[in-house]
């Protein structure tokens, strides 16, 4: 016998208030006494919260052991905690983290388990315990718990035998995995034993993935702190809606900084003197060099005209320092970059270093806009085509005009879509690079995974705030970004670039979070307490406080939110 089971715990989802907001949780379980039937995603008589979170075949039952609960009643100084205080389902005796490791199987009462992964690190647990810091201190003292998958359907009850049937391969333990994630001093050999598990859940696998794919090209830190002051010094139209713009450092002769393909520039223009800055973020189409960074801006929002109506050569604007993970995998897989009206802007950069490398590469370029007229980059991109070894084209016109030439000016009437993609035999195995409208990002992307395309091979950029799912908070509806209730602040000002706010920070908030979240900002969160980075944010300009230090520090140019208030003024990538 491995273990003992202890107490089996079920709840249904509540609405709880919490920081002036309703969150819909399960975390209250409750014991229950004779057999529970065991199914393949739940407990008779559980349920989950938020099922994108938890829950779901890999996260049928939550364990969490009567040996943490000791410790914790230690290092919390309680004596309150009862059976289904860590919103486990089973509580058990035996099955220490640090010994059971994922994939391994074990008999409890009629049903048979596997092991697929730990905790993953929420805010809601912190709710539960009365104690914020829960979800860092989880994952700090290698106290996690984890999920079991349920392989064979059965009744259980308090009180049956744990009783180990089968070992997991590569004998990696449950905090050695959760270490593996939320902590500092990633091993790329543990990352690699973790993803040959067959056990772990595909949501960690990608994670660690990631992981590897950043360690194989570590970010930089920006090339500059904050914003400089650079001069225009070419202005070319490059179709009747967009225009691109030449950037050079004013200190004459700075050299200009390096900047990955597909990265982009955060600009900031005043159109009017004593109101806030308008800052924006557009890709660079080129690779950097000495004639400096060349952004191509679409006419559309104030920004943009303004650019476009009042920039002259010779101007000098702000610029932040390139930034963006949207960038060129290394590899040898078959490229293919798929872009939809200016959304060809980093794939264009992206065109350009292929042809720089002088890739071997089979290069896919895809490419959707109204007509000719529409149609920026059409000679520059066909030229990079064709200094490639293996180039492709397939452009497609929505509207094309009548004096259009098929087969010449495009190559198809209609949208991208997945019929388009099929006739021209864009392969499967490749790597895949998407911008556009969200709409059009979203279709592509739901069209590629089912014509077979790993999820992990289609990286898509977007412009302007970006959707999230805030885990469990119950929605009041969708509003655009504003100032937050009440008298105004009477601190720095934050801007939030993607979300065209300006707004003075008030020390009524815990952090640059909970600030966001008043503000109707969309940003993402997990733990709420510097472990899970899903709060990560790219700092254009200014500094921060760590009111809670992280577990591990965000890159430089990079702060959590969730865990920061102002030190001056910010201007955050939100």
């Amino acid at each position: 016998m491995t273990g003992r089971l202890l107490s089996v715990n079920v709840g249904r989802p509540r609405d709880v208030a919490w920081q002036g907001k309703t969150v819909r949780t399960a975390i209250w379980k409750e014991p229950v006494t004779g057999p529970r039937m065991v199914r393949r995603i739940n407990i008779d008589g559980d349920d989950q919260g938020d099922r994108l979170a938890h829950g779901g075949e890999h996260r049928a039952v939550f364990v969490y052991q009567i040996d943490s609960y000791r410790y914790w009643e230690r290092e919390l100084g309680r004596t309150d905690l009862v059976y289904g205080q860590f919103g486990e389902n089973f509580t058990v005796d035996g099955l220490a983290d640090a010994e059971v490791c994922i994939g391994h199987r074990y008999r409890i009462g009629a049903a048979l388990f596997e092991v697929t992964q730990p905790r993953v690190t929420c805010y809601r647990v912190g709710i539960r315990m009365n104690e914020p810091a829960m979800p860092s201190l989880l994952v700090a003292h290698h106290r996690p718990g984890f999920y079991l998958r349920v392989l064979e359907e059965g009744p259980v009850q308090a009180g049956d035998a744990i009783v180990k049937v089968g070992d997991g391969p590569e004998r990696l333990t449950v905090a050695d995995v959760d270490a593996l994630l939320y902590l500092p001093g990633k091993s790329r050999a543990l990352l690699e034993r973790a993803l040959r598990v067959p056990a772990l859940s595909e949501g960690w696998k990608g994670s660690f993935r990631e992981l590897l794919a950043k360690a194989d090209s570590a970010p930089t830190a920006p090339a500059w702190a904050g914003f400089q002051p650079m001069r225009v010094v070419e202005i070319r139209p490059e179709s009747t809606t967009v225009t691109s713009f030449r950037l050079v450092p004013t200190d004459d002769p700075a050299p200009v900084a390096k900047a990955a393909a597909g990265q982009y520039l955060t600009v900031r223009v005043r159109p009017v003197a004593d109101a806030p800055p308008l800052t924006r973020s557009y890709s660079l189409s080129d690779v950097p060099g000495p004639g400096g960074y060349r952004i191509s801006v679409k006419r559309e929002g104030a920004a943009s005209r303004y650019l476009h109506e009042h920039l002259k050569v010779g101007d000098v604007i702000d610029a932040a320092a390139p930034r963006g993970s949207f960038v060129l995998r290394a590899g040898t897989r078959p490229v293919v970059l798929v872009s939809a009206g200016v959304g060809a802007t980093p794939t264009l950069a992206m065109l350009h270093a292929l042809v720089i490398d002088r890739s071997p590469r089979p290069v896919w370029w895809l490419h959707g806009a109204r007509n000719r007229d529409e149609h920026a980059f059409a000679a520059e991109s066909a030229d990079l085509l064709a200094a490639l070894s293996e180039g492709h084209r397939v452009v497609a016109y929505s509207r094309p005009g009548a004096a259009d030439a098929l087969g010449s000016d495009y190559d198809v009437a209609g949208r991208l879509d997945p019929a388009t993609l099929d006739r021209a035999n864009v392969p499967v195995d490749a790597d895949y690079y998407v911008c556009g409208p969200e709409a059009f990002m979203r279709a592509i992307g739901a069209a590629l995974v089912a014509r077979g395309v790993e999820p992990d091979r289609i990286s898509t950029e977007t412009f302007g705030a970006i959707a999230v799912h805030a885990s469990g908070i119950v929605s009041t509806g969708d509003r655009r970004p504003h100032a937050p209730g009440g008298p105004p602040g009477t601190g720095p000002a934050i801007t939030f670039a993607r979300s065209d706010l300006v707004v003075a920070w008030d020390d009524a908030y815990l952090s640059l979070l909970d600030f966001a979240e008043a503000c109707d900002v969309p940003v993402g969160f997990g733990c709420r307490t510097g472990v899970c980075h899903n709060c990560e944010s790219g700092l254009l300009a200014g500094a921060v406080d760590y009111r809670l230090d992280p577990l591990e520090p965000p890159a430089d140019g990079r702060i959590l939110v969730c865990c920061t208030r102002p030190a001056s003024e910010l201007t955050l990538d939100l």
